[in-house]
């Protein structure tokens, strides 16, 4: 049987501590990668809403401006049609 010393012991031991410590900072990177990652789900909801509030005042704008040409044509008198013949 081989002999095992007390300094193999401690050069096993602090490889294993060595390893180990990898290990708990690789999980410390994982842990933050979730908040990363909800961050920009985040950011990109706002971005959307935003687009959407801008479509919304731009579709309000579209139908006064509607209202607006309806109103004009109904003031104007009727013209002819344009007859190319």
């Amino acid at each position: 049987m081989t002999d095992v010393t007390s300094d193999l012991i401690y050069e096993s031991l602090k490889n294993l501590q060595t390893r180990t410590t990898n290990v708990e900072l690789v999980c410390v990177e994982h842990n933050h990668s979730p908040s990363a990652v909800r961050g920009h789900i985040a950011s990109v909801q706002t971005d959307t809403n935003n687009i959407y509030a801008i479509l919304s005042r731009i579709d309000q704008r579209l139908d006064r401006i509607q209202r607006r040409l309806e109103l004009r044509e109904l003031t104007e008198r009727p013209q002819t049609p344009y007859d190319p013949t």
